[in-house]
């Protein structure tokens, strides 16, 4: 059983190139049991570190910091609504301005500590991760009932489509390589109060998002593909590249991994990790009955393939409509703008 550990994101903005490289060995130096870091882009990252320097507080009170290399975009935000760690390089040159994080670029162990905190204020993050491992090891029926997993006599987390997955706070994969998998009857678990919840669509987006397996099945990139339904989550956590795999599967139903690529212009690896994200939120079939409306008239009924059973039945992750909930129409336009509101040219 592989025991995998998360990679966080850092996004840095106001730096040089040598600050970026800084930056970039601090994070790596900052690896621990519990996750890894390295550098990545501003709007996908875990936890920011911005130029005290090069910040500046504009009438509004947001935030706006300013490029440091000719290519770079100034980063506007307004920190009451920034929802991961946030930590400013000294000097804080702003009047007035006191930021709760601050630390010297040029102190290699600051650097690192500041890292281990955001870690520590991250860790239902990378509880959900772990669990999302576990859940890709164990390969369980989520369709057939209520999951408690145990190690030994402890909770460690429950899974239920309805409820939800929750996690204890603090677990990691190597806690969960000793636990198992029991089944229980819908309705006959219940989640502690203390236990981080997310939503299974949430849990394992995110998981997609940071694993380096495979979570695509191989019958995926041979047999003809189709669109089932929107994921269930925030539309500013998908990319343009989901929107437009989506609608052209919608549009085009039956089409194959190959002609994907054609269509979408994405290399094989990239195409990979896009489907793969979709098909563990169920928004994406092989099996043209399980297609949205337009899906089955496209494939005329014919059935291509075998049924989505692989890794913990994902195409039945949750109900296709909960009860009472009305239809709502979807807007797959592709390409579109879905940057987070907080960052601005």
């Amino acid at each position: 059983m592989t025991i995998e550990i998360p990679v966080l994101r850092l996004g840095v903005a106001g730096y040089t190139e040598g600050q970026q490289k800084a930056a970039a060995d601090i994070a790596a130096a900052a690896a621990s049991a519990r996750a890894t870091w390295q550098l990545g882009s501003f709007a996908d990252a875990d936890a920011w570190w911005l130029e005290g320097s090069r910040t500046v507080v504009m009438p509004n009170q947001h935030l706006r910091v300013q490029p440091a290399v000719p290519s770079g975009r100034s980063v506007q935000l307004a920190l009451a609504d920034v929802d991961r760690p946030v930590a400013f390089t000294l000097p804080v040159t702003a009047p007035g301005f006191r930021p709760a994080v601050t630390f010297d670029l040029g102190q290699h162990k600051a650097g690192v500590a500041v890292l281990h905190k955001f870690t520590e204020w991250l860790q239902a993050m990378v509880s959900q991760f772990a669990l999302a491992s576990s859940i890709a090891d164990h390969q369980p029926t989520l369709a057939a009932g209520s999951w408690e997993v145990l190690r030994g006599g402890d909770l460690l987390a429950v899974v239920d489509l309805r409820l939800g997955a929750a996690v204890m706070p603090g677990t990691t994969c190597a806690d969960f390589a000793e636990a198992g998998w029991l089944i229980r009857d819908h309705g006959a678990v219940s989640i502690p109060s203390n236990f981080a919840r997310v939503s299974v669509s949430q849990l394992m987006w995110q998981y997609a998002q940071r694993t380096a397996r495979d979570l695509l099945p191989p019958h995926y990139r041979e047999q003809k593909l189709y669109f089932r339904r929107p994921p269930r989550l925030p539309q500013r956590q998908l990319r343009d590249a989901h929107l437009l795999l989506m609608r052209e599967l919608s549009e085009r139903p039956g089409m194959d991994f190959a002609e994907l690529q054609q269509a979408t212009g994405l290399g094989e690896a990239q195409l990979v990790r896009y489907l793969s994200a979709l098909y563990v939120v169920g928004s994406i079939t092989s099996n043209p009955k399980r297609a949205s409306g337009a899906g089955a008239r496209g494939a005329g009924g014919r059935d291509s393939g075998p049924p989505d059973q692989s890794v913990f039945n994902y195409s039945m992750l949750e109900p296709s409509r909960p009860p009472e909930e009305r239809p709502v129409v979807y807007d797959r336009t592709a390409p579109a703008p879905l940057l987070p509101d907080f960052y601005k040219g």
